[in-house]
């Protein structure tokens, strides 16, 4: 079991995007508690975007911490059982309110006002109370896994996706194809068991680009 610490951050990988925003890629470690130390959010003042896609978070309480970041305003937490929880996607809105995109889709006036709405006051911090429960279990032994999970996209698919990137005209399409890589949710893209005549993997004939 691991938890995102200063240590698993220093390891993780990390990028820096064409428009010189920092991006911490998580993806795959199985998390399952976000543990933010003291002076975090003092080590990573400029973090804009935090990828916790294919983890193991589980409570919407352990989501809490996030809202330290204060620069962090791109945020994916899919594949997480959290996800399943009701509220999720209001909750960690109303908790981080400076996140502007969440699991790859635009936060939305509606749904700022919507959260807003279902959590403030008495009874919205109450209710906040009763469905933000934390993790509780940790094996303080574990050590930090040294490979992720295999799967996702096969390197057919993945170098597809980056050229498509590479060629995207706008930088709507490259943060839409850049998501799609990321989430490992490719439309059309599968590779197929069964060897080539070239003796590679087949992959089907669908194009990424132009959103199809």
């Amino acid at each position: 079991m691991v938890k995102l610490t200063v240590e698993l951050v220093r390891q993780a990988a990390q990028y820096t995007k064409a428009l010189q925003d920092p991006e911490l890629d998580l993806q795959g470690y199985k998390i399952p508690v976000i543990e933010i130390g003291e002076g975090l959010d003092q080590a990573l003042p400029c973090l804009s975007e935090l990828i916790l896609t294919n983890n193991s978070l589980v409570e919407l309480g352990d989501l809490d911490p996030l809202a330290s970041l204060r620069s962090l305003t791109y945020l994916s937490i899919l594949r997480n059982p959290v996800t399943n929880k009701k509220h999720y996607r209001l909750y960690v809105i109303y908790k981080v309110p400076q996140v502007r995109v969440l699991d790859f889709q635009k936060v939305k006036l509606k749904e700022c006002q919507e959260a807003e709405k279902m959590f403030k006051g008495k009874r919205g911090a109450q209710l906040a109370k009763d469905i933000a429960r934390r993790s509780k279990t940790f094996n303080p032994g574990a050590g930090l896994p040294t490979d992720k999970k295999k799967g996702g996209p096969c390197p057919g698919v993945v170098e597809a996706m980056e050229n498509a990137i590479a060629n995207a005209s706008t930088l709507a399409e490259v943060e839409r194809l850049k998501g799609l890589l990321q989430s490992g949710q490719i439309p059309g893209r599968e590779c197929r068991s069964g060897p080539t005549n070239n003796g590679e993997e087949e992959m089907e004939e669908d194009t990424v680009t132009n959103g199809s």
